[in-house]
């Protein structure tokens, strides 16, 4: 199984559960500058502009800036317009691998989603840059904007979600994997994350915690669909103002997975009655035990999640996960 904590282009995030795996605007026919660099390196700033150079040689550059690093890509903005991220999984070859899949399934997924999604605009060896998606990510919204906007948002998100089951499996053979571990697998990882988690747990919660660990998980068979395998809510934008869902982000861990995971996470990030307004918008006949499931992974993923952002000093994720604890554990 490998580690879930994931890069985000616009911010570091936990990620998901992986299975062991258009010209720009600004081309005026000038040449390449950098006017304002904020990268980490002198290096890291001579590799990009080298790489738009050779990619986009009528592109005038006016600024670089480092957004962020996570364990498999790091991420800088350009011009406040473009994503360049920059594989760091592997070998040069793995690396080029994984940007060359990812780009494509990009491409086969764009039609089939009702909602933005990132197009590449380059893609490069180990370099894929696309242009920045309007909106603001859902987790940094205030959380009262959250909680009145919650149902609507998650309506379409449920719909996003009914599209994304529906693509063919063959159309995405080859470029994702499958994730799906046994539910007995994700309540060990989930008394480990607790573990790790306990200091900051209220004590008020723990027994209610401890009682769902000590449980048997859900049983029964579901299908494999596609899906985007890591929908929280630092993955969505929204427009502030109207709540409209504007894009979805990072489909690094895009792979054929229960269909309930993704419900999971909505329910984990905006409560029990965005679950169900989620799946008011998906088909009727293919909602069977996905609400019970949906839980399973919901409570499973916020240990996950508040393990790590105490680790990794990412006060949102602890501060959403120990609200969501209030509608997870009852």
């Amino acid at each position: 199984m490998a580690n879930r904590y994931r890069f985000v282009a616009h911010r570091p995030s936990p990620g998901s559960r992986s299975s062991r795996v258009s010209r720009p605007r600004g081309v005026d026919g000038s040449s390449t500058t950098v006017a304002r660099v904020d990268a980490r390196a002198p290096d890291d700033v001579a590799t990009i502009r080298d790489l738009l150079t050779q990619h986009l040689p009528d592109l005038v550059v006016d600024s670089i800036g480092f957004r962020g690093e996570g364990l498999e890509n790091v991420a800088y903005d350009v011009n406040s317009e473009f994503i360049l991220r920059i594989s760091k999984q592997g070998n040069s070859d793995r690396r080029a691998s994984l940007v060359a899949r990812e780009a494509e399934l990009l491409g086969i997924v764009a039609p089939f989603s009702p909602v933005p999604i990132p197009a590449a605009v380059i893609v490069a060896d180990t370099a894929l840059m696309y242009r920045t998606l309007a909106g603001r990510p859902l987790l940094d919204t205030p959380r009262a904007f959250q909680t009145q906007h919650a149902a609507e948002i998650a309506g379409v998100l449920g719909g996003f979600l009914a599209a994304l089951h529906a693509i063919p499996v063959d159309l995405v053979a080859g470029l994702v994997d499958v994730d799906d571990d046994p539910a007995e697998q994700w309540l060990a990882d989930a008394i480990e994350s607790y573990r790790a988690a306990l200091p900051i747990v209220p004590v008020v919660m723990r027994g209610r915690i401890e009682g769902f660990l000590a449980a048997a998980p859900p049983s029964g068979q579901h299908e494999l669909v596609f899906s985007h395998n890591d929908l929280g809510i630092e993955h969505v934008l929204v427009d502030p103002e109207t709540a409209a869902v504007t894009g979805i982000l990072d489909w690094t861990d895009a792979a054929l997975v229960d269909p309930a995971y993704d419900f999971g996470l909505l329910q984990r990030d905006l409560g029990s009655a965005a679950l169900d307004a989620a799946l008011t918008s998906y088909p009727a006949d293919q909602r069977d035990g996905i609400g019970e499931r949906a839980g399973f992974y919901a409570r499973c993923s916020v240990l996950e999640d508040l393990a790590w952002g105490d680790e990794a000093g990412r006060e949102p994720y602890v501060r959403k996960g120990l609200e969501a604890l209030g509608w997870l554990f009852p």
